[in-house]
């Protein structure tokens, strides 16, 4: 796989059926290795390794319902009472980071009301703090540690 602009870690891979799988912490299983997959590893090794936020908090890959479209986020970080205090959606390397990138993550806080917002395909990434009463996100260099 690519090499990501993210630390570098270990992962536990396996082979099955020619299939390369990587094992997800957060889920405690392993997931077919695709390059969204790849770089959602890197985040969430990120997450927990450079910003300290506790496993515990960290939900990946779960199922929102938004405008009556079931839709899947890629990381959810939690604060300690439940709300949401971080949105990640990942991409694969090869897709470019866009406006219509920034609008899906939009669509996900307007049900979730994140604190912060993070895109990435592994290579760019992208922060926001969300400014409710504005209306609006405002970019940041990073995103603060827990």
């Amino acid at each position: 796989m690519q090499k990501l602009n993210f630390p570098t870690y270990s992962f536990r891979f396996k082979n099955s059926e020619n299939k390369i799988s990587i094992f997800d912490t957060i889920r405690k299983k392993f997931v077919i290795l695709q390059p969204e997959e790849w770089v959602r590893q890197h985040c969430v090794n990120y997450l927990i390794n450079v910003k300290n936020y506790p496993i515990s908090l960290i939900n990946v890959e779960k199922e929102i319902t938004i405008n009556k479209l079931k839709k899947r986020y890629d990381i959810v970080v939690f604060k300690p009472d439940g709300n949401i205090n971080l949105i990640v959606e990942c991409k694969a390397p090869n897709i470019e980071i866009s406006q219509s990138t920034f609008d899906q993550i939009a669509r996900y806080n307007l049900n979730l009301n994140a604190d912060y917002l993070m895109v990435t395909n592994g290579l760019n990434h992208y922060y926001c703090a969300m400014d409710y009463n504005n209306e609006r996100y405002n970019f940041l260099a990073d995103i603060p540690k827990f």
